[in-house]
């Protein structure tokens, strides 16, 4: 039998620790993402007998790509730029 314990802390209010033996990795991935699971204290894998600390694991798989700027957002940031570097040019 393999499952997932994911301890969430509300700070004073508590921890609240979830455990659901149906729970895949997958889904627990994918309620990271979604912002369902906030404030992570740690995520356990427990598979017979054996206890695995996956927080890191999960948190990597689950974190979104930035998106780095493309050329017409460097170029409008560019001109921004130039636009504010006028603005404080002695008249």
């Amino acid at each position: 039998m393999q499952y997932f314990v994911v301890m969430i802390d509300y700070g004073r209010r508590g921890r609240e620790a979830i455990v659901d033996p149906e729970i895949t990795r997958r889904e627990v991935i994918s309620r990271v993402a979604s912002g369902e699971y906030k404030n992570i204290s740690f995520i356990h894998e427990i598979a017979d007998t054996a206890v695995d600390d996956v927080t890191a694991e999960i948190l990597a798989e689950a974190a979104v790509p930035e998106i780095g700027l493309t050329g017409s957002d460097l170029q409008a940031s560019r001109f921004d730029h130039a636009r504010d570097l006028a603005k404080h040019e002695p008249v």
